[in-house]
C-alpha cells in the first residue's frame, strides 16, 4: 500500500471572486494540486463579542503534509478575514490512484 500524506485544507472565503483568486494562487504556487470551491453557505458565529450570520464560500484544498505549513502561511495572506479559518484534516485512506496524483502533482518546490 502507498504512504499517504495527502491533507485537506478546509477554509472559508467572502466572495465567490476571492476564493478563486486564492485557489489560482495556490494552484500557481505549486502549493495544492486541487481546489473545490463549493456554493455559498450561512454561517454562524461569535467574533468580538456578537453573533454574526453571513454567507460564504467553503474551500476544500488538496495538498501533501509537505506543503501545509507553507499552504497555510499563504492561505492567510491572501486571505481577507482578519482570522480566517484554516483547518488541517489528515486523510486516513484514499482511492490510491487519486493519493498518488496529489502526491504527484504537488511533489515540485513550491515557488
Amino acid at each position: 500500500m502507498q504512504e499517504n500524506n495527502v491533507v485537506l485544507v478546509l477554509t472559508h472565503t467572502p466572495t465567490l471572486d476571492c476564493a478563486k483568486h486564492i485557489a489560482r494562487t495556490l494552484l500557481a504556487e505549486g502549493l495544492a494540486a486541487c481546489i473545490n470551491i463549493g456554493s455559498p453557505v450561512v454561517s454562524v458565529y461569535e467574533w468580538e463579542s456578537a453573533v454574526h450570520e453571513s454567507e460564504e464560500i467553503p474551500m476544500v484544498v488538496k495538498t501533501i503534509q509537505r506543503h501545509q505549513e507553507r499552504l497555510l502561511e499563504r492561505l492567510v495572506a491572501l486571505h481577507p478575514y482578519a482570522v480566517p479559518e484554516a483547518l488541517v484534516v489528515p486523510t486516513v485512506a484514499g482511492y490510491s490512484p487519486y493519493l498518488a496524483w496529489v502526491q504527484s502533482a504537488t511533489l515540485r518546490d513550491p515557488k
